[in-house]
């Protein structure tokens, strides 16, 4: 079924207007649906890890069942590939988290505020050597593993809220989406299971830095190419790459305070890339 989005003559001010109403609609029925989706998980989650993969999917199970809703179709999601310029974002998808990664946790492993230790592993080599590997294999198998979950929640985030923010023009939407998608982790770093450092407080600001900086990133990149994937990807990505390799060498009791998606550093790195970013004039790609 074709998209009431899609079909919208957004040439005509009263097409603009039927578009914006249409999209505060389906941005206020997907907020009402993600609630309760969200809380199942989170009561599920806490009880037991496997349900995490559910709330993982809370965004894209309140997103499907909004467009069913509203009989909305597909056409405005972007699940093609995107061409070139998705292909050409694939280093970046690949390459960002471990640009991050190097620059955020080598400060705390340098200084000492965050000790640098090698996991034991079947790998019998020089730390270097263990290191490169897995994060090699994170990269590539890592990614790949990780789209179970990414797909859940880009196919929500990035392939519904963000699109709907804009249309319903809601001020700032790449920046008000990644506030909402802070918010929504922040009853599990309440609750001591994700990045909870030894300052709740300060957990919840430098997090919410974080994934704000990071999401206006994945934003960027979802709206440039015109595709979802290159999102979803990126998401699978940070994953694999930051919580199965950075955090895996790092241990101190200081730890989650300077690193971590609560920490200091990653927080900061992660600003001045966002910061960075957007000095670049954005070119928009939408169906």
């Amino acid at each position: 079924m074709k998209s009431k989005l899609a079909s919208t003559p957004v040439s005509a001010s009263g097409g603009q207007e039927e578009r914006m109403r249409f999209a505060r609609r389906g941005l206020l029925l997907f907020l009402t649906l993600l609630i309760p989706i969200s809380v199942i998980g989170y009561i599920l989650g806490m009880k037991n890890p496997t349900f995490i993969l559910l709330l993982m999917w809370a965004p894209g199970l309140a997103s499907i069942f909004a467009r069913l809703i509203l009989r909305e179709g597909i056409a405005d999601i972007s699940l093609r590939v995107g061409g070139r310029r998705s292909l050409k974002r694939l280093p970046f998808v690949l390459l960002f988290p471990v640009f991050i990664g190097l620059v955020a946790y080598g400060i705390a492993w340098i200084t000492g505020l965050v000790q640098y230790v090698t996991p034991e592993t079947y790998i019998k080599a020089p730390p270097a050597v263990v290191f490169t590997a897995l994060l090699l294999v994170q990269m590539v198998a890592g990614t790949a593993m990780g789209l179970i979950g990414s797909i859940g929640e880009e196919l929500g985030w990035r392939g519904y809220m963000l699109t709907r923010l804009i249309d319903a023009r809601v001020p700032y939407p790449i920046l008000t989406s990644g506030i909402i998608w802070g918010l929504w982790h922040l009853p599990l770093i309440i609750a001591g299971l994700y990045y909870s450092g030894p300052y709740l407080a300060l957990s919840i600001i430098l997090f919410m830095v974080t994934v704000t900086s990071f999401g206006y990133i994945i934003g960027r990149l979802r709206l440039t190419t015109g595709s979802v994937w290159p999102a979803i990807f990126l998401h699978a990505s940070w994953n694999a790459v930051i919580q199965n390799v950075f955090d895996t060498f790092s241990e101190g009791d200081q730890a989650l305070l300077w690193t971590g998606e609560s920490g200091v550093f990653v927080a900061l790195a992660l600003l001045v890339a966002a910061l960075t970013l957007s000095r670049i004039p954005m070119n928009v790609k939408r169906l």
